[in-house]
């Protein structure tokens, strides 16, 4: 199964640490003596096409627990000393914008420059790239009345992106799916490697605490977080919380609080097993290349873990 070029910073990210003897490649080592924190990457305020002005919304996040946030304003670029202005407290804040002129809506996570919205968005995706230290989301890929913001040939097209959204809360008011895990199943299927976002999208108030990120960190700065969020050590959610992710072999062990159902998928979104708990231990199938895990809670309380390769060999 052959690898996207793209992904290959994720495939250095898994592999760095590996022994010879492990069967699977997942970001989820040793989970002990650290802390899950919560944030958003996707937020926009009236310095774009949000309702309200970016110390309420800061303010809005830092009252309802987050630990981190992005400032995301169409093509309005967040530097970290333009951050400095708005009162976080110890919320983190991180540098970026969304590049939103010119093609498909691209988050530029801690930015340290700002990159210009070139048509073709593997000029954009590069220039990310170059950028130290940052990394590059695709948005809402199944935006629109077709699904197709962002289509299936143009996510494989594109290379050094770190992932997409799979669930975005705000495009769950417009026509389209707030979910991409289709997308995400199909490509997985075919040998690529790449990770699962949650997001707000938030532009008014009502939009805050639809989908987020819970990082696994073992210590609260800006760069144990991004260090997290673009190796995978990280799950999405929109409401459902895994206490614990454990690895031996080909027995992977999920433990959540809140769980009413949790699912393993493999291959091309291949339900393989369920259990109505809230906790469940699985062997990963002998014809597996990936399989990932879907946590259900109550209404539309839902997890989703980062995807678990099987490794060649």
């Amino acid at each position: 199964m052959q690898e996207s070029v793209a992904q290959s910073p994720i495939s250095q990210a898994l592999t760095m640490n590996a022994s010879d003897n492990e069967i699977l490649d997942h970001p989820y080592g040793d989970l002990s003596g650290g802390m899950w924190l919560r944030g958003n990457l996707h937020t926009h305020t009236n310095l774009s096409d949000g309702c309200r002005p970016p110390q309420e919304v800061v303010t809005d996040y830092k009252e309802r627990g987050y630990d981190f946030l992005m400032i995301s304003d169409h093509d309005v670029f967040a530097s970290s000393e333009h951050l400095k202005q708005w009162d976080a407290a110890e919320m983190i804040l991180i540098p970026g914008n969304e590049i939103s002129a010119g093609g498909c809506h691209i988050l530029h996570v801690n930015a340290g420059t700002n990159v210009s919205p070139h048509t073709p968005r593997q000029v954009v995706l590069s220039d990310i790239a170059q950028d130290p230290q940052s990394f590059s989301i695709i948005a809402h890929p199944n935006w629109m009345s077709r699904f197709d913001y962002a289509t299936v040939n143009q996510l494989k097209e594109w290379i050094g992106y770190a992932g997409i959204e799979i669930y975005n809360g705000v495009i769950g008011s417009h026509d389209g799916s707030p979910y991409a895990t289709n997308k995400w199943d199909i490509l997985l299927g075919q040998g690529y490697r790449f990770w699962g976002y949650a997001n707000d999208d938030s532009h008014r108030a009502e939009h805050v605490a639809l989908g987020w990120n819970q990082v696994y960190v073992r210590e609260r700065t800006l760069s144990a977080v991004v260090h997290a969020l673009v190796h995978g050590r990280f799950y999405a959610s929109t409401g459902v919380e895994i206490d614990n992710i454990a690895v031996q072999g080909r027995q992977i062990r999920i433990e959540t609080s809140n769980a009413d159902r949790i699912v393993a998928l493999c291959n091309t979104g291949r339900r393989f097993r369920q259990v109505d708990a809230r906790t469940m231990e699985v062997e990963v199938p002998s014809e597996a290349n990936y399989v990932r895990f879907e946590c259900w809670g109550r209404g539309e309380a839902m997890a989703w873990t980062q995807p678990f390769y099987v490794r060649n060999g």
